[in-house]
């Protein structure tokens, strides 16, 4: 049986994508195709009724419109994402420009079109004039919003006992208010000290202090709780610690005063070290 003039052509494999990345396998006869003929081969109908963007090497997505013709291996192109929509939605993460189907997206999604793990990254979206918002995996973004909307990813996680972990935007805090900082963890526990911080004039017997914050496994989720001072400071006009901070707290073979001051009221994606530090800061204000 004669064999039909095309059976023997090389086919190119690409993967085709929907709005949650989850991606499947399909071969195309020719790597210089067109928006229209990617969406037929994707079984995408009606054809303008959808929408195709090209992930290219570098994370880059870049919209195929259907009557232009794309080299897919000039781009180096390996998977499409196939939208029924017939506009796109442009976003920044990490200071570069992306483009989606939806304008409904996911902070799991936004992580992989950053190039980072979800396991291990999260994802912030910055807002205006107020604090950065910690969007989870799960959480949903609206993308239709006037204006162009910013995220940016960080390490969510720390090697245990190496490294201690800050956000961008507990850096800037601290930094911004000239606040030295060490890495104070030890093995299982992770921790920040602030070093020099001054004290109320006239209030302690002692004019600055190094000041220990105990991060949580989920931070900055979830909230540091006491805080711990070194050295230990007593109320000049009582010559006594003042209430609740008359406890020592071992650490790293040092024997911190620990303040008893709780913390019920933490809003995740909202607070932070910035918060923390003004709790720290009333608290020795009002210490009596």
């Amino acid at each position: 049986m004669t064999q039909p003039a095309h059976a023997n052509l090389p086919r190119f494999q690409i993967l085709i994508g929907d709005a949650e990345l989850n991606f499947r396998q399909i071969d195309i006869p020719d790597p210089i195709v067109t928006g229209r003929q990617i969406l037929e081969a994707a079984g995408a109908r009606p054809v303008d009724e959808h929408l195709a963007i090209a992930v290219l090497q570098d994370g880059a997505l870049e919209t195929l419109r259907e009557e232009e013709l794309f080299d897919l291996r000039a781009k180096g192109a390996e998977k499409v994402l196939v939208f029924r929509t017939d506009r796109s939605f442009r976003f920044k993460v990490d200071d570069r420009e992306r483009e989606y189907g939806t304008n409904v997206v996911s902070g799991r999604t936004l992580k992989i079109l950053a190039g980072v793990d979800p396991a291990t990254h999260d994802v912030y979206q910055e807002i205006r004039g107020g604090e950065d918002l910690l969007i989870r995996n799960a959480d949903l973004v609206d993308l239709a919003k006037p204006g162009v909307e910013k995220f940016f990813t960080a390490i969510a996680q720390t090697t245990e006992g190496l490294s201690i972990f800050l956000p961008p935007r507990d850096i800037e805090y601290l930094a911004g208010r000239g606040i030295s900082y060490e890495d104070g963890s030890q093995p299982g526990q992770a921790g920040l000290v602030l070093k020099g911080i001054p004290v109320p004039d006239g209030k302690f017997d002692a004019a600055s202090i190094d000041i220990l914050i105990l991060l949580p496994p989920g931070y900055p989720d979830c909230p540091p709780d006491m805080f711990y001072c070194m050295p230990w400071l007593k109320l000049r006009s009582a010559g006594r610690y003042p209430r609740a901070a008359d406890q020592p707290h071992p650490f790293r073979g040092e024997s911190w005063q620990r303040w008893s001051r709780h913390n019920n009221a933490w809003r995740p994606g909202v607070d932070g070290i910035h918060t923390m530090v003004k709790r720290i800061e009333l608290a020795l204000a009002e210490a009596a």
